[in-house]
């Protein structure tokens, strides 16, 4: 079932499909649909939004511009609406049951945290990002938008490449730690006279050693292969994937138990924190747990314009913090059993199977890892940056071309130092880019709901007109973009010193940082509406309901 919803969002090209273009004023119920408004035969696509009484400069009539959309980015017609709650949750399952998420888990007890206090943080952490996931999900569910197109409605349809180039950044980031992953996979196969040999010793300036670096070159290669020969293979990949990887999360967990006698030793596994050391631990252990899938909760529209209705794609939105939990739960028991097993914590699931050892064993947990990775990559990294690039020029870039620079800019990443360490992976890499994501997500919510009403004018977000009611200043808002620049700024002092290019830093500055997703989202989302206030001189807004019947 997730495979079903992965396939209609990279694969939006239905020659029969054709927007519904007129409403009635009183119902949201579609009064026509007419085939020679079909995007795909006709270069023109003709929205009729209904005119706002407020804004004298909403045109009668707008002609979508052809650099705003093509198959991807235009709205889905009730005939793509066919997800259930249960569906929206299968989804959430792929995603979470992972490498990623293993080792999120493991890292908090690797950081001194006891087995309660670890699963406590992730859980808080999920329930808290389970608001802004089903908020920023609604328009998505209502207008059949995809995030970037969202974005056009707060930043400007132009300046909506701003906030979805970041977000690509990011998930051009994790597509590269995704990636390492798998090339960890493929070591860990190789024969041992390999693995002692003279190219697998670290080359200081690369960070890591040839032989390593050529596995996950390989894995990287193969990844893209399975993406560059179409939607078939990774929708039977997606069919298999979280099956699998539930299997050998359950032996794996099994095995624990055996090994280490029991769970009493993670049981009366006690924080190594004094309770000052705990909270300057959980802060941004926290923050890392939110941004962990804040990128994928401000591109949800992505997934939510498939959604029957709100009803579902909020109770499939609901499982995340209970699937997070009883994730972490495993993957916090098989660490804690490590250091009973092998006398040393071993948070890495990678390595933990190189202890194992038996070549059986290590074939079928590698494969899993390897199919796990590749699916959960592109339902979770590929996706939002290859809609980012579409957005950016329609006309140039398909997803195979997005899904390349993708791949390309995640081993700029240089993921192998990302991943170096606990620390490295927690404190620099999810709370770092936790402030890229909080204050767009502040702004968009704080736009959507407080200035827009949750009225958007699906017309004017496809049209490049200035008389078009999101086109605000040369089709940007200023107002948002420099809310923006506000939520980031305060976090780049801490983030200098947590990286080392600033010895020093004032106390002040690294609590800010350590909370970086709180602060950048309320600091963004707070000035976005006070300055709007003051700018705002009757934005446009149309009456025109959504294409999706109200329930």
């Amino acid at each position: 079932m997730a495979a079903k919803l992965l396939t209609k969002t990279l694969n939006l090209r239905h020659p029969s499909i054709s927007l519904p273009v007129r409403f009635n004023h009183k119902s949201s119920l579609p009064l026509q649909t007419n085939p020679q408004f079909d995007i795909l035969k006709k270069k023109r696509l003709t929205f009729a939004p209904m005119v706002s009484s407020t804004n004298p400069h909403q045109s009668d009539d707008f002609s979508p511009d052809s650099k705003l959309i093509n198959g991807e980015l235009k709205p889905t017609s009730l005939e793509e609406r066919t997800f259930s709650g249960l569906e929206m949750a299968c989804l959430w399952i792929g995603l979470v049951v992972g490498v990623p998420t293993y080792y999120l888990a493991g890292s908090l007890v690797d950081l001194g945290m006891a087995w309660w206090q670890g699963i406590a943080t992730v859980v808080t952490a999920n329930v808290i990002l389970l608001v802004p996931l089903i908020l920023t999900g609604h328009p998505g569910t209502k207008y059949g938008i995809s995030f970037p197109v969202l974005a056009r409605s707060s930043f400007g349809i132009h300046g909506a490449h701003i906030p979805t180039i970041l977000r690509a950044l990011v998930g051009c980031g994790w597509y590269g730690i995704e990636t390492w992953i798998g090339g960890e996979a493929i070591f860990l196969l190789l024969p041992k006279i390999a693995k002692e040999s003279v190219i697998a010793q670290q080359i200081y300036w690369l960070g890591t050693s040839p032989l390593e670096f050529l596995c996950f070159i390989v894995f990287w290669f193969a990844q893209l292969g399975i993406v560059w020969n179409g939607i078939d293979g990774i929708r039977e990949m997606e069919k298999y994937s979280a099956p699998v990887l539930v299997l050998l999360t359950v032996s794996l967990l099994t095995w624990a138990f055996c090994r280490a006698g029991g769970f009493s030793h993670m049981l009366a596994l006690s924080s190594k924190l004094s309770i000052s050391e705990f909270w300057a631990v959980f802060f941004p252990s926290l923050t890392a747990n939110i941004s962990f899938w804040a990128t994928v909760a401000l591109n949800i529209p992505d997934f939510t314009r498939f959604a029957k209705s709100q009803k579902d794609q909020i109770l499939g939105q609901i499982g995340l913090p209970i699937f997070m939990g009883a994730f972490t739960f495993v993957g916090l028991a098989v660490t804690s059993s490590t250091q009973v097993i092998f006398g040393r914590v071993i948070s890495n699931p990678i390595q933990l199977l190189g202890e194992i050892g038996g070549t059986w064993v290590l074939i079928l947990a590698i494969l899993g890892i390897s199919l796990a990775v590749i699916s959960t990559n592109i339902a979770a990294n590929v996706v939002a940056p290859a809609n980012a690039l579409v957005n950016l020029s329609p006309s140039k870039f398909t997803f195979r071309r997005g899904a390349l620079l993708t791949a390309i800019i995640g081993i700029i990443f240089q993921p192998w130092r990302l991943l170096k360490s606990s620390e490295s992976f927690v404190y620099t890499w999810l709370v770092g880019y936790s402030a890229l994501m909080g204050p767009i997500m502040g702004i968009i919510l704080a736009d959507y709901y407080f200035i827009q009403r949750a009225d958007l004018s699906l017309g004017d977000l496809y049209t490049a007109s200035s008389r078009g009611g999101y086109y605000y200043s040369g089709g940007y808002n200023f107002s948002a973009l420099a809310a923006l620049l506000a939520g980031i700024l305060p976090v780049i002092p801490g983030f200098l010193g947590k990286v080392g290019i600033l010895s020093s830093v004032s106390s002040i500055y690294n609590v800010i940082y350590d909370n970086a997703w709180f602060v950048s989202f309320l600091t963004a989302g707070i000035l976005h509406l006070i300055i709007s206030s003051f700018l705002r001189r009757g934005r446009a807004h149309s009456m025109q309901q959504p294409v999706l019947p109200s329930s």
